[in-house]
C-alpha cells in the first residue's frame, strides 16, 4: 500500500501556480512518451530481481475459497518462480491437493500504484536432475535459507501459463496478459542488475544532480528527485512537489549498452539541464 506521504500525480501542484491538473496533464505527457522497457521484458527483468511474492492457493479446509500466503521465490533459468516449502505449510498441501496457483508480485510494495504482474500456473515438484540448479539459484536469492535443506523442504516449480501486467498509474501504458511462449522468449534486462549500486551513488553523492535532470526531463520543477533504478532505456525516481509525492519515469537519450554508458549518459543529461537553467 501506499505511505500517508505519497499520492497520485493528480494531487500535487504545478510549479509557478496552476491547479492540480496543469500539472497532472504535464506529467502525463511526458510519461506517455517516456521510452520504457517493453512490458514482457519488464516483466520478466523485475521477476528475475525480485524476492517476495503473495502466492493464492486453492483452500482444502475451506473448500470453494481462494487461500493466501507471503512467500519468498527465486527465479529459474528459464524464469519460472522456484518456492521452496514445508510440507508443514497451508500452501503446501493446497498445492499438493491442486497445483493451480497465483504469484503477485509488486515492484514496490511499498506504493499500490506501481507495476504489479501476476503469474497465473501450475506448481509442479522439481525434477531429480534440476534440483542441484534450482538450489542455486534459490541461495543465489535468498543467502540465508539455510533451512531450504531441511528434510521437510521442497523446491516447487510454477509453470506459467498466463502472466499479467498491470503497469503503474500515470505511465501511459494498459494492462495486458502474455502467454508461456512470450515469457519464456522475453530477455532479461542488462542494466536492471546495477540498479542498486548505481541508484545509491547517486542518491547519496548527487541527490541535486538528479533533480536537475528531472526538472530539464518533465518541466516540473521537483523539490527532490530519489533514484529507484535503472534500466537500459532510463531510470525511475520518486519525485516530490510541495508535500506530495509521486514517480517519474526519466529516458536516456539512447539505449546504454554498458555500465559505464550510464554514467556516460547521466553526466551528458546533467550537462544539458545546467546548460538549460
Amino acid at each position: 500500500m501506499a505511505s500517508s506521504t505519497e499520492t497520485h500525480v493528480q494531487n500535487a501542484s504545478p510549479s509557478g501556480g496552476g491547479d492540480k491538473a496543469d500539472l497532472y496533464q504535464l506529467i502525463q505527457a511526458h510519461q506517455e512518451k517516456a521510452a520504457r522497457l517493453p512490458p514482457i521484458e519488464e516483466v520478466r527483468t523485475v521477476l528475475e530481481y525480485s524476492l517476495r511474492g503473495v502466492l493464492s492457493t486453492f483452500s482444502q479446509k475451506h473448500e470453494g475459497y481462494p487461500s493466501g500466503s507471503m512467500v519468498d521465490f527465486a527465479c529459474d533459468a528459464y524464469g519460472s518462480p522456484i518456492l521452496a516449502i514445508s510440507s508443514l505449510a497451508v500452501h503446501t498441501k493446497d498445492l499438493l491437493a491442486n497445483p493451480k496457483c497465483s504469484l503477485l508480485v509488486a515492484k514496490d510494495p511499498e506504493d499500490r500504484t506501481d507495476l504489479v504482474i501476476i503469474v497465473y500456473g501450475d506448481a509442479v515438484p522439481v525434477a531429480e536432475t534440476d534440483k542441484d540448479a534450482v538450489h542455486a539459484a534459490y541461495l543465489a536469492r535468498h543467502p540465508d535459507a539455510f533451512w531450504v535443506d531441511f528434510g521437510d523442504f521442497q523446491f516447487l516449480r510454477i509453470e506459467p501459463k498466463v502472466i499479467k501486467y498491470l503497469p503503474g498509474v500515470a505511465t501511459g501504458l494498459l494492462g495486458s496478459e502474455f502467454s508461456e511462449e512470450d515469457f519464456r522468449s522475453a530477455k532479461i534486462d542488462p542494466m536492471y542488475q546495477f540498479s542498486k549500486p548505481i541508484s545509491s551513488h547517486m542518491n547519496i553523492d548527487h541527490a541535486e544532480d538528479t533533480k536537475l535532470i528531472v526538472q530539464h526531463s518533465t518541466s516540473v520543477t521537483v523539490e527532490f528527485a530519489q533514484m529507484l533504478d535503472v534500466d537500459s532505456l532510463g531510470f525511475n525516481v520518486k519525485a516530490g512537489y510541495q508535500g506530495s509525492t509521486f514517480k517519474l519515469r526519466v529516458p536516456f537519450p539512447r539505449r546504454a549498452v554498458e555500465r559505464k554508458d550510464v554514467k556516460t549518459l547521466i553526466i551528458q543529461m546533467l550537462q544539458a539541464a545546467k546548460t538549460h537553467n
